[in-house]
C-alpha cells in the first residue's frame, strides 16, 4: 500500500516536469526537421502483426505444427476431452496457479467468462467497480443496467489513468476490475491495495495480463482471460479460474436473476466439476484447442512464465527507449509503474497535431496507419475506437522486440509524411 502512495505522489511531481521535457523534445524536433527529410526505413519487421487481439502467433508458428487428430470427433470423446484437460493443466502450471484453484474452459472469450462470473456471484454483498477504459466501462454497464444491483460504488478514471485504489473497500465488498487496460494501456501496479483477510470476492478481468504479468493469486478470487491475447490463440474461448472462496460463494448463494444455460457453473447447489476437468458447456473448436496447446508447449520450452514476462517487458523497454528520444509521441499513461507491457498505448504530443480538432486528429492517425499497412510493416496499430486518438502497439510475449524496434522507425517516417500533408 505504501508503494502505491509513493507512486501517486511521484506522479504529481512528475507531471509538470514531463511537460517541460516534452517541450524541449518538440523544439529539438522542429529544428531538426527544417534540415532533414526522413528517408524510408530500409528494413521491415519479420512479423508485422501488432494487433491487440487477436494477437500475433508465436515465433515460428506454422499450421503444419497443429495436430488434426481430433478434428471431426466429439469433444466429449476421451481423446478430444484429454486435449481440453491438457490446456487446463498446462495453463495452471505455466501460470503457477495454486493447486486448489479450479480452472475451466468456457464460451464467449473473456467477455463470456467475465460475464459468467458476474452473473453467478454478484449481488450477495455490496460491489466496488473500477473503470478506466472500455472493458471496465462495459462491466459497469452490465452491473448497473442488466443486473441492477443496488449497493454499488463506482471508481472511474479517464483513459491512461487509474482511479484511487486506496478508496476501494476490498475488505468487506466484492470488487470488479481489470488488471490491465487493454484499450488504455494503464494497469494496476500490484495487488497491495487488496485486503488479504477479506470477506468479499475480487473479480479480475486479466485477459491482456495473464501470461505477461505476475498475478498475485492469493489476492484474486475469480480471474478470466481469453486465448487470443498474450498467447496469440484463436477467438471464442474463455478461461475462468476460481479460488476456494469463489467456489464457496457459488455453492451457497443463488442470485435473484435467471441464469442462461451457457452461464451455469452449479447444479443443485454444487459446482459442476466436469467443467474443470475438460468438459465444456458448449462445443469448442478442437482446431483452436490444438493451436492453444502448440503455444502453451512453446511457452514451456522457452522457460515458462518468467520467460513470457521477460519477453513482454523487453518489448515495453524497446518502446520506452524510442519514446524517450522521440519528440512527437509519448505514453498515454504517464506513471511508469502503471504502463502496460502488452497493450502499449501512445499519444501524439506534437503541437501541430494538438491544434487539430478531434475528428482531424483521428484522420491524421488514420493517414499514418493506412500508410503503415500499405507498406506491410504494421497492421492494426491505431488506438481503440473509444480511446483518445493515438497508437496502440501489442507487446505481448509472442511479439519480437526487434520487430517493434523496426516498427518505430516506420512510425517516425509515417508521422513525418502525415505532418507534411497538413497545412502549416
Amino acid at each position: 500500500m505504501g508503494s502505491y502512495l509513493f507512486t501517486d505522489r511521484k506522479a504529481r511531481f512528475l507531471r509538470p516536469l514531463t511537460t517541460v521535457l516534452n517541450t524541449c523534445r518538440i523544439m529539438r524536433y522542429l529544428l531538426i526537421t527544417k534540415i532533414l527529410v526522413m528517408n524510408e526505413p530500409s528494413s521491415k519487421p519479420q512479423n508485422p502483426n501488432f494487433s491487440s487481439g487477436p494477437t500475433a502467433k508465436r515465433p515460428g508458428w506454422a499450421f503444419e505444427h497443429l495436430s488434426t487428430k481430433n478434428l471431426g470427433r466429439s469433444h466429449r470423446a476421451p481423446g478430444p476431452k484429454s486435449s481440453l484437460k491438457e490446456v487446463i493443466d498446462l495453463s495452471k502450471r505455466l501460470l503457477q496457479m495454486p493447486e486448489d484453484y479450479r480452472l475451466g474452459i468456457v464460451p464467449g472469450s473473456d467477455t463470456g467468462a467475465f460475464e459468467m462470473a458476474m452473473w453467478n456471484v454478484l449481488g450477495a454483498r455490496g460491489v466496488d467497480v473500477l473503470s478506466w477504459e472500455s472493458f471496465g466501462a462495459g462491466w459497469k454497464t452490465d452491473i448497473e443496467k442488466q443486473l441492477k444491483i443496488n449497493d454499488v460504488r463506482y471508481f472511474e478514471a479517464p483513459y491512461g489513468e487509474l482511479p484511487d485504489l486506496l478508496e476501494v473497500d476490498s475488505l468487506t465488498r466484492d470488487v470488479v476490475f481489470t488488471w490491465n487496460g487493454t484499450t488504455s494501456g494503464a494497469r494496476v501496479p500490484n495487488g497491495d491495495w487488496i485486503a488479504e483477510q477479506r470477506s468479499g470476492l475480487t473479480l479480475c478481468d486479466a485477459t491482456s495480463a495473464t501470461f505477461a504479468m505476475a498475478l498475485p493469486w492469493e489476492k484474486l478470487d475469480i480471474v478470466t482471460w481469453s486465448w487470443q491475447k498474450v498467447m496469440g490463440g484463436e477467438g471464442a474461448h474463455g478461461m475462468i479460474a476460481l479460488s476456494p472462496r469463489a467456489v464457496q460463494r457459488l455453492e451457497t448463494y443463488t442470485p435473484d436473476w435467471p441464469l442462461p444455460k451457457i452461464f451455469r457453473l452449479t447444479k443443485a447447489g454444487a459446482l459442476i466439476e466436469d467443467i474443470f476437468e475438460g468438459a465444456t458447456i458448449n462445443t469448442p473448436s478442437m482446431l483452436a484447442v490444438e493451436d492453444q496447446l502448440d503455444t502453451l508447449h512453446w511457452a514451456e520450452q522457452i522457460g515458462g512464465l518468467e520467460a513470457l514476462i521477460s519477453r513482454s517487458q523487453k518489448n515495453l523497454a524497446t518502446i520506452r527507449e524510442w519514446v524517450s528520444g522521440s519528440p512527437w509521441v509519448d505514453f498515454l499513461t504517464a506513471i511508469p509503474e502503471q504502463q502496460s507491457s502488452t497493450a502499449i498505448c501512445l499519444k501524439v504530443i506534437h503541437p501541430q497535431f494538438l491544434a487539430l480538432g478531434i475528428d482531424e486528429q483521428r484522420q491524421f492517425i488514420k493517414t499514418m496507419t493506412t500508410e503503415i499497412e500499405a507498406q506491410h510493416v504494421g497492421y492494426d496499430v491505431g488506438a481503440y475506437r473509444d480511446a483518445p486518438p493515438g497508437l496502440r502497439l501489442w507487446g505481448g510475449a509472442t511479439v519480437e522486440a526487434s520487430d517493434l524496434q523496426i516498427l518505430t522507425q516506420w512510425l517516425d517516417w509515417s508521422f513525418e509524411r502525415a505532418l507534411g500533408s497538413q497545412e502549416v
